[in-house]
């Protein structure tokens, strides 16, 4: 009887042993990550493509776009510090507050609430990728440690999963602002001040879940933020960091394709919409037209994602992504016209199609790029802020 007590004793003993040795698995993480960031930008997607058409009185739009980019690349130099002090999920919940404002901003749109909104959401912004670079790709050098798994591999497919899931707000946002929004007969638009009720809703749905995120325990991330309260020291470490990167040669070759990845983008958002999708479909198709550029965006970050194994696959992915782009912009300056009928309407949505397959791709196999080549610097190496930086 008493070596069957000590048994089971012991059995419980061993259980929590074997609990103990489990490793972690940062897939749920991902999935919080992805799911959180296609909430938050579904909302700030859809409603900055309406920018330069909605808030068109004194260019209101296209100048707070401006100053938000600009705020952006001005936070950016010293928002790993922020996320180094704050840690990688305090980052990204912090920075989602700037995403609320300045969708709050445009129910009321005037120089007295864009301009603050623009100039706060660029610091929010600067942090927010700062920390989804950051906290992915320690959690995917995690996992494949964790599992042993090859790095490579593993950085490929949660990046592919997260901007699979970030190219899916284009669809989702832009399909919500074609269902809401309305062309009346006089040439005005209504609906958008439902339209921006709504998406504050979803926006604070994305902060909640944000919440959920499990918070990275990394010693050597906590020493650094000990070490970089130091205001002087931090700028002093930021410059070696970037002098060290400029210096790589693998950096040099990279920075053309990510200062062309900013630049696309930009055209989408600002240019297309604005000279190809509008004079088109009209203010309410540019949702639809959107809603087409973030399906295919979506679909081939996914597809890329999981056809990343290293360098080699991703020189052939972004190779067929590029060529996409490059039938799109031939074709608006060689023989583009706005035309009517069935033609006029599907010509800008091809477009936005093709646009699509190139920016999930760069976005997706750029990062990952990063993450194989940089796995050791995921802050300064951030590809979210090399890109912003390229292109202003």
């Amino acid at each position: 009887m008493e070596s069957v007590d000590s048994r089971d004793e012991e059995a419980p003993l061993v259980a929590d042993s074997l609990q103990v040795l489990t490793p972690k698995n940062y897939t749920r993480d991902v999935h919080i990550l992805s799911c959180a960031f296609l909430l938050i930008f579904l909302a700030y997607g859809a409603a900055q493509n309406l920018e330069t058409t909605v808030n068109t009185e004194g260019n209101l739009g296209t100048i707070s776009l401006g100053i938000l980019y600009t705020s952006f690349t001005c936070f950016s130099l010293v928002a790993s510090l922020v996320v180094r002090v704050l840690g990688s999920k305090n980052a990204l919940i912090l920075g989602t507050t700037g995403y609320w404002l300045f969708v709050a901003a445009n129910l009321f749109p005037s120089w007295y609430t864009m301009v603050p909104a623009s100039l706060y959401l660029g610091f929010a912004a600067s942090i927010i990728w700062v920390g989804e670079g950051t906290y992915l790709t320690s959690a995917a050098l995690s996992h494949a440690s964790n599992h042993k798994l090859h790095e490579g591999t593993v950085i490929g497919s949660f990046n592919g999963e997260f901007w699979g899931m970030f190219a899916s707000h284009q669809f989702v946002g832009n399909l919500i602002t074609l269902a809401v929004l309305k062309d009346d007969k006089g040439g005005s638009t209504s609906g958008t001040t439902l339209l921006f009720i709504v998406f504050l809703g979803v926006i604070t749905l994305g902060t909640i879940l944000m919440c959920f995120l499990r918070k990275e325990e990394d010693k050597g991330e906590k020493e650094t933020a000990d070490a970089s309260v130091n205001f002087y020291s931090y700028l002093v470490s930021l410059s070696k960091s970037i002098t060290t990167l400029l210096a790589d040669v693998r950096m040099l070759l990279i920075i053309p394709l990510f200062a062309y990845s900013g630049l696309q983008q930009a055209f989408v958002w600002a240019e297309f919409t604005k000279e190809i999708v509008t004079p088109a479909l009209g203010v309410s198709g540019v949702g639809g037209a959107m809603a087409v550029y973030g399906a295919f965006d979506a679909i081939c970050s996914l597809a890329a994602g999981r056809l990343t194994t290293g360098l080699p696959s991703i020189t052939f992915i972004v190779s067929g992504g590029a060529i996409a782009q490059v039938v799109v912009f031939l074709w608006i300056l060689i023989n583009y016209r706005v035309t009517s009928g069935v033609l006029g309407t599907l010509y800008p949505l091809i477009m936005a199609a093709l646009l699509g397959i190139g920016d999930g791709v760069l976005n997706t196999q750029l990062s990952a790029l990063l993450g194989i080549l940089f796995k050791h610097d995921t802050v300064t190496a951030n590809p979210t802020l090399i890109r912003q930086i390229l292109v202003w």
